[in-house]
């Protein structure tokens, strides 16, 4: 048995660099951490509740890169991108829901600005986390 273990390694030591690191880049691809991203839909907050508090306390600013998440804690920072267009926000979770089934974030107005989705309207949209408060 040591001796094929060394014969296979000597082998081995015989491969070009590139057939090398072929074999590394395979066996690394094959054990490389699943992605951390969420997918789902977001929609903007109605414009009556612009000025309300939200569920950390905090007043709903219009101005300001917001979203409600229904379970990650307050001042988390996601990274949200519109998969319909590419365009991306970092968003600052300040408020609880959705509450409608289906969706996944409900977006301040500025958010949904820069993401590029209108007033009344919703986008499919993938979500992750970029740093926690």
């Amino acid at each position: 048995m040591r001796r094929l273990t060394g014969l296979i390694l000597f082998a081995a030591l015989l491969l070009p660099a590139s057939a090398q690191a072929a074999v590394h880049h395979k066996a690394k691809a094959h054990h490389s951490a699943p992605s951390d991203a969420k997918r789902g839909v977001a929609a903007v907050y109605a414009g009556r509740l612009v000025g309300h508090r939200t569920a950390s306390g905090a007043v709903l600013d219009r101005e300001h890169l917001t979203t409600a998440h229904r379970q990650l804690p307050f001042g988390t920072r996601l990274e949200v991108t519109n998969r319909n267009n590419g365009r991306k926000a970092i968003v600052t979770v300040n408020d609880r829901g959705p509450f409608r089934r289906n969706f996944a974030l409900d977006l301040s107005p500025a958010a949904a600005a820069a993401l590029g989705i209108g007033r009344n309207a919703s986008a499919p949209v993938e979500y992750r986390i970029a740093a926690k408060h």
